[in-house]
């Protein structure tokens, strides 16, 4: 018997919650993962998982033998990079992030670092949704404030400045807010975000002071650039991130709002959004995780957004 990876099994399945979900992370077949708990089980003469169809948990001696060996994983993978960094420079590597940030940013710099570490396999899982590292074998996240878990290690990356903005027609059509509390008398685009099925607030700062300005929502999305399109053919304000605006607003297809001189308010301006890189532990910072952190920031100094 592979001792070895009938332990990584067996801890796979308790950190995970379930063979699947093992199987998912380990690159395995829920099969092979059933099988080394079973042989694991016979080694040691005992049951370590009491097992329904639709439950699993540790018995007594489960949790004892997972205390005494759920480190030894973490530790062999520790141990293989120290010998050989350029054997995690051709392994896999699986980023979760947002859904705009990875189809306006990651899109734009994976290719070239993918140049770089020609050897190594990228995978993208773009969502608003949280996800779970080690469940979904996610090597790091890039992730936004309402995204953020306590139990991730996480350093702040970039800081991405808000654009509210509208269409030509909708301003001439509608006129231009002179206040964020203008906002209530307009056609407010909104995102409703999630993880927690509320609006993203739009957030202003006046004089050194954060509020909320109220908003008149009338179309929400959870998809910003569909909120994008709107705002493009006249259907209101909405609040885009930069990376997101540029593009429309370089084309005249929207204009930007509260910018100075542009209203009479012009001290209020819209509080940037905050973007984390997020791992497990501190040794989640392997080597592919910090070539790819480091090839981020390069791209994001770039374009004026590393923190």
């Amino acid at each position: 018997m592979n001792i070895i990876g009938a332990i990584t099994s067996f801890v796979r399945v308790v950190e995970c919650g379930s063979i699947a979900a093992a199987a998912r992370a380990l690159g395995v077949s829920a099969a092979a993962v059933s099988q080394n708990i079973a042989r694991l089980e016979a080694h040691l003469e005992t049951r370590l998982l009491s097992r329904t169809t639709r439950h699993m948990a540790l018995t007594e001696a489960g949790t004892a033998y997972y205390d005494k060996v759920r480190h030894i994983p973490r530790e062999l993978d520790l141990a293989r990079q120290a010998v050989s960094k350029e054997a995690d420079l051709q392994d896999h590597l699986r980023i979760a992030t947002t859904a705009a940030f990875g189809r306006h940013v990651l899109a734009a710099m994976l290719p070239s670092f993918r140049a770089r570490y020609s050897a190594l396999t990228i995978e993208l899982v773009s969502t608003d949704r949280r996800v779970n590292h080690l469940q979904e074998g996610i090597h790091v996240s890039i992730r936004i404030p309402p995204q953020l878990e306590e139990r991730l290690v996480a350093r702040p990356i970039a800081s991405v400045p808000f654009v509210l903005c509208a269409s030509p027609a909708y301003l001439e059509a509608a006129g231009r807010p002179a206040s964020p509390e203008d906002l209530m008398r307009h056609a407010c685009l909104v995102l409703r975000y999630p993880t927690d099925g509320r609006f993203l607030p739009w957030g202003f700062i006046r004089d050194g002071v954060r509020f909320d300005a109220p908003v008149n929502a009338a179309f929400i999305s959870d998809d910003i650039d569909i909120l994008a399109r709107m705002a493009v053919n006249g259907g209101g304000i909405t609040r885009l991130a930069s990376f997101v605006a540029q593009p429309l607003l370089d084309k005249g297809e929207l204009v930007a709002l509260f910018e100075e001189g542009a209203c009479p308010d012009a001290r209020a301006v819209p509080e940037p959004l905050q973007f984390f890189a997020c791992v497990t532990d501190h040794q989640g910072l392997t080597p592919k995780v910090r070539a790819f952190l480091d090839h981020l920031q390069a791209h994001l100094s770039a374009r004026g957004l590393a923190t």
